[in-house]
Parts: structure tokens; sequence; C-alpha cells
């Protein structure tokens, strides 16, 4: 098997590393519009299972993309979600299937649009994998699929630091600009079955995880359910989605959000037009970077619901650490190795789906869970029979068919690919 990995950040040299190391992959190719970026973390990989080697593409001016995403089985875009749509174009045409990183819902619904051009292509084009949205997104649609009717997701994930540090008991795990942009608008949840837009830094609720983590808060933030909404609405009573972090944190950062600090309109200033936002990440995000610590990452999944007619709750929980031998942070980890986790099962045709989906309609739930545990990412899973309450049972329904056939405002539905697997045609 070959693969692309477009971009050679940290994500994108995670999820080569990953690729890298299996006994499967023949080759990975990784590229960016810096060539010795590219060849420093292709050099980094060498003496792995694969074959490791460093191209320099720049995806926004490669006036022979198409040909060059030719020849892989399954291509990974680590490059910014804004260049998403236009790389999904391009694998089309190339009739090569793709994974990204996402980032952006809005960007993921244009690339829904072009499910049937893929789907005719014979492809798979899964955008929005990771972690949330991403892994747990599946982890959501495996336990819908293991009850009869599921009435409430939740999905609590965050990236944290081990050891923290005032005054926001935060560091730095990706752009501080993309952790505003999650801090800020209204995110997309389901109530009563039917999407409804929540305000950021709201609904603030408290969870205990093991230690080294322990006490908790959790809030309303923008992007982790990705398609999810769309997916599932009128089949989920209830389904949201929120960041966890360390107690406090939320109210903190509403203050600078209620002072303007976090305003994208320019404002004049000693004679510069300055916008509130850009001098914030400026001034704060060098105060929140401390390079070597050790982060963490936690997530929790919650499936209620009935099985056998009794009320069920299954819960899906990880707490990872950073990889201090690699140099892998838990938030590369957790991102990146589920990302090369979808690429290798679409490689070997363990994804019969054809078309453009995020990962919990595209990729099967319970093969990625065994996938999974592959990758070094450990995810406890528990389920309990709860007691049964008075009342009318909660409005929605949904199950395993529900996420992977939602109506689509009339286009055709994707379907799944026909006769043999991908990988058997690739060598035929």
């Amino acid at each position: 098997m070959r693969f692309l990995v477009l971009g050679a950040g940290l994500q994108g040299f995670a999820a080569a590393l990953d690729l890298a190391r299996s006994r499967e992959v023949e080759e990975v190719v990784v590229a960016d519009s810096d060539g010795a970026r590219a060849a420093r973390a292709a050099e980094r990989l060498q003496g792995l299972n694969a074959a490791v080697r460093a191209e320099t593409i720049d995806v926004t001016k490669e006036s022979r993309l198409v040909e060059r995403l030719r020849g892989y089985d399954v291509v990974i875009s680590a490059v910014p979600y804004f260049l998403n749509l236009d790389l999904t174009k391009a694998a089309i045409q190339a009739q090569v299937s793709f994974c990204d990183l996402g980032g952006n819902t809005d960007v993921v619904r244009e690339q829904e649009a072009l499910n049937d051009q893929a789907e005719d292509a014979d492809i798979t084009i899964v955008p929005d994998c990771g972690l949330a949205p991403g892994m747990a997104n599946v982890l959501a649609a495996a336990g819908i699929g293991r009850l009869d009717r599921a009435d409430l997701v939740q999905i609590r994930v965050g990236g944290l630091p081990l050891h923290p540090k005032p005054p926001l008991e935060y560091m730095m795990v990706f752009s501080m600009h993309g952790l505003l942009n999650e801090y800020l608008g209204r995110a997309v949840a389901l109530r009563n079955g039917k999407r409804t837009e929540i305000e950021t830094l709201t609904e603030v609720e408290e969870l205990e995880f093991p230690k080294p983590v322990g006490r908790c808060e959790a809030f309303v933030t923008l992007g982790g359910t990705s398609t999810m909404p769309w997916t599932y609405e009128g089949k989920l009573a209830t389904l949201d989605y929120k960041t966890v972090r360390y107690p406090g944190h939320a109210a903190k950062m509403r203050l600078f959000r209620d002072l303007g600090l976090l305003e994208t309109t320019p404002v004049l200033l000693e004679g510069a037009s300055v916008a509130p936002r850009s001098l914030f990440a400026a001034v704060a995000e060098p105060r929140l970077t401390f390079p070597n610590e050790p982060d963490l990452v936690v997530m929790r999944v919650v499936v209620e619901g009935v099985k056998d007619g009794k009320k069920k709750e299954i819960v899906f929980e990880m707490l990872d650490r950073m990889d201090t031998k690699r140099g892998v942070t838990a938030m590369m980890r957790t991102t990146a190795y589920p990302t090369a986790a979808a690429a290798l099962m679409i490689a070997r045709g363990e994804v019969p789906f054809r078309g453009v989906a995020a990962m919990e309609r595209a990729i099967p739930a319970e093969a990625f869970l065994r996938e999974i545990a592959k990758h070094e990412l450990k995810i406890e899973v528990r389920e309990r029979t709860k007691p049964a309450s008075k009342g009318k049972a909660p409005r929605g329904r949904a199950s395993a068919k529900a996420a992977r056939a939602p109506k689509r405002g009339g286009r055709k539905q994707p379907t799944p690919a026909r006769g043999r697997s991908r990988s058997k045609r690739r060598s035929a």
C-alpha cells in the first residue's frame, strides 16, 4: 500500500509515522510546500517498516496536482481546512481515495455536495477525520449501533496540560486562532430531535476523570459534532459536544470575550488599525506555550437508549498521554492516528462506502474500534443497564442504519461500492 500525506507539520508528521510503522505499508510520501520541512519529517521517519520519502508540493500552486495525487491508495490532507474542498475535487479527478483533518463544518458540507462525483469515481472521501470531530463520531455511531433505540449522545473531549499553570491552566496544543474560533459563535446541537444553535462558552458542567486529570469542567464550543446534527436529526433526542478544560477556564474566556478582546473588527490604537483578537492572540499565545511540557487528551462519549426493552448506557472513555520517546504529543496522537487508521481501512478494502461522508457514516464503527486498538490508543468501553424511570421516553430514534443513510436534500444517496473491494480492483 502507498500513501501520500500532504502537510509536514505536527499532524502530518504523526500520520506519516503511524502509517510508516505498519508492516502492510510499502511507501509513505510526505509532501509540503516547504521542501526542507518535508525532508526533515521524512528523515525522522527513516528506519521504520515502510519506505519514507519527501516531495515538494504546494497545493495552492501545483498545476499538475491531479497527476501528482494519482498512484496512491489513499491521500491524507494535513493542510489548512480551507484547502480541502479543492483537494477533494482533485482527488475525484485523480480517482484516489482521500481523508482530511477538517476543521470547518461549512467546508465539510461543501465537500459532501460532491458525493455523486466521488461515488461515480468509485472512491471514498472522508472529511473531518481526527479526534473530535473524527474518532468521537465513530464511537458515537458504535454506541448507537449496539442499541435498539438511541436517545442521547454526549461527547466530551479536551486537550490539557499534565502540569497546569495559571492564568488559564491551559497550554497551546494547536494555533491560538483555531482555539479562539472554537470559543466564539453558536454551536449546532440536537435538542428534542431538532437542530438547535447554542451559544459557545455556556452550559458549563462539572465532570471527573481518572488521575492524574481529576475534576474538570466542560462547556459548549464550535465544530466538535461536525455533520452529526444533520446525520441524526429526528433520530436522536439529544446530541451535543463540549470541550473539557480544568475548572474556571470558561469563565475567564467569557470575561475576555465580554470585554471585546476577541472581536475581529479593527479598532484605532495609537494611529494603527488593530483587530483586538489578533492582538490578544499575539500577546497570549507565547504565554500559553510551554515547549517540552507533556500534554494529555481526555475523551468521553456517552450513548443512552434502549436495548431489549431496558434502558442502557454505553460509555467510551480514553485518557491519552504524550509519547515523550518519539516527541509526539497526545493531541498529535489522538488526531493523526485515527486518521491513519481510517486510511488503512480504506486501502485494505474494509470500507465499502463510496462517496463523500464524515466518519460516522463512512467508517464501519465496530471494525474501527478493532483497528484503533492497533494504533496505541486505548479506549475503555463500559456498558450498564440503567434503572427504569417513570414518564415518557425521550423523543427521537437512531440506529446503525440511520447513521449510514441520512436524507440529503434530494441528491442521489451515497451507496456502498458494488463488486470487489477497491484494493482488489487496484491490483487487477
